[in-house]
């Protein structure tokens, strides 16, 4: 499948898109500690490095 947008402009758009900080994370991150949930962000240890880990409610601790 080729793409319909040439490179120069695919990487300008890609590197516009912003993968931390977002409006909706940073509602839900408030959101959460508001109710009393304490969180780490953006955890490299685990595979993905997820947004929010919640290590209090880990399955390995």
């Amino acid at each position: 499948m080729t793409d319909r947008i040439d490179q120069a402009t695919r990487s300008r758009t890609m590197a516009a898109i912003r993968s931390r900080d977002t409006k909706p994370e940073k509602w839900v991150r408030s959101a959460l500690h508001q109710q009393g949930f304490r969180f780490r962000l953006h955890d490299k240890k685990l595979p993905g490095s997820p947004d929010l880990v919640l290590r209090k409610y880990t399955l390995n601790g």
